[in-house]
């Protein structure tokens, strides 16, 4: 029986109270914090009942300072490297799940598929990807909700000296202790290691990860590499899976130059 045929017999989703609360700081254009996200999908699914987490966007191009400098970029004919993080906050006003599914999409386009998302209309196709209203999605885009929420985000930035991205500063439950900063991309037993320190404990308690059906519910897209690291089994397993997957038509394949995805149909 491998990690695959487990996870369908001991998956269980316990609610405990979370002592840690993460501040993820990216770049959408970023690269390195495109593997961040990887890295941070099986921390959550191994150890999300340990902390929560909030993604602040930490662009160092230009804040907006008003409505109306959202609204004087965002045209069809117009890119500008920080729409994507205009987009991006949009994005989150259809709710949390909704903003993190964009961002993932964006950098999917960006790093994958080699698409210029600082166009206003590549963004739009994004926006579609995701499954987002698109009516709400133009008009959140112009919004000055949308505006003061990437300015809160460099607000935070500058408040927690945040100077490079990826970076994620770990918070306990103890209001009066000082949050760790941790600069740069590090490796996934670093942030297991971090977790162990501030929680003061020896040994976490890893959470299975669930099937792979309710997998591809919380995530529309998962590379091969992703889920043989989810499952602690081998690239080659993995690949085997989803083609079993792909025969019973639960999936599709996504053929890329540098990576395969998979999507549930």
């Amino acid at each position: 029986m491998n990690n695959l045929d487990l996870a369908k017999e001991i998956y269980d989703n316990p609610n405990p109270v979370k002592p840690m609360e993460l501040y993820v700081f990216l770049d959408p254009l970023n690269s390195e914090c495109w593997e961040l996200q990887s890295v941070m999908r099986k921390l959550q699914i191994e150890y999300g009942h340990y902390f929560s987490m909030r993604v602040v966007l930490s662009t160092k191009l230009f804040s907006l300072n008003s409505q109306q400098k959202t609204s004087s970029i965002a045209t069809d004919s117009l890119a500008h490297p920080v729409l994507a993080s205009v987009a991006v906050k949009a994005a989150e006003l259809q709710g949390k799940r909704a903003g993190n599914q964009f961002l993932h999409k964006l950098q999917e386009q960006l790093f994958l598929k080699t698409k210029d998302v600082s166009s206003y209309q590549v963004l739009l196709e994004i926006a579609e990807d995701a499954n987002l209203d698109q009516e709400e999605f133009k008009k959140d885009f112009h919004s000055v909700h949308t505006a003061k929420a990437f300015q809160c985000d460099l607000q935070i930035t500058r408040e927690m000296e945040i100077t490079e991205v990826p970076s994620i500063v770990f918070f306990n439950e103890c209001i009066e202790d000082e949050g760790l900063k941790i600069s740069g991309l590090h490796s996934y037993d670093t942030y297991i290691t971090i977790l162990q320190e501030m929680l003061g404990t020896d040994t976490l308690n890893r959470q299975a990860p669930p099937p792979l059906e309710q997998l591809f519910t919380k995530y529309t897209t998962i590379a091969t590499r992703e889920i043989a690291s989810i499952y602690n089994i081998s690239a080659e397993t993995a690949e085997r899976e989803m083609k079993k997957q792909m025969l019973q038509q639960k999936v599709e394949r996504i053929c890329l130059p540098d990576e395969t995805l998979w999507k549930i149909k």
